[in-house]
């Protein structure tokens, strides 16, 4: 999803590493992100897909959409996301979309508030996505039935 780049200044000039965002998914409400870090992009990348699939945690969707609105918070970052009808798509900036798509979601509206940071972003989304709830474990939870 994005590389970072990050230099230390050593006696003979400067010295690069890089540090890998990914986020994976299986399209079916499984997502998770991954940060690797290495002197070489490619490593970068391998340690962050490592870790992201490792991480994949299952999120609660009500077809190609959520549920409900929720807001994910993480840091500065605080993301909005709100059911759509289907045919809407994806109304997402790049680090959200990234999520929705890897989770499986079609129809969203979001909006992010705060800091615009790619990393806070997307665990903002993962956390909000990972507090849904569906009207049947409400139920299970309250021990009441829901109209």
């Amino acid at each position: 999803m994005k590389i970072y780049r990050s230099a230390t200044v050593v006696k003979g000039g400067r010295r690069f590493s890089f540090a890998a965002l990914t986020v994976v998914g299986d399209g079916k409400g499984r997502v998770g992100i991954g940060y690797g870090k290495a002197p070489e992009v490619p490593a970068a990348v391998e340690k962050s897909f490592k870790h992201a699939r490792r991480s994949m945690k299952s999120v609660t969707l009500a077809g190609h959409t959520l549920p409900h609105e929720v807001t994910g918070r993480h840091l500065a970052s605080r993301v909005f996301m709100k059911p759509a009808a289907p045919g809407t798509g994806i109304i997402a900036g790049a680090a959200v979309r990234a999520v929705a798509e890897a989770a499986g979601v079609r129809d969203i509206l979001t909006k992010a508030y705060g800091s615009a940071s790619a990393k806070n972003l997307v665990k903002a989304a993962m956390q909000g996505l990972r507090s849904m709830r569906n009207r049947e474990t409400v139920e299970r939870l309250r021990g009441v039935t829901l109209e």
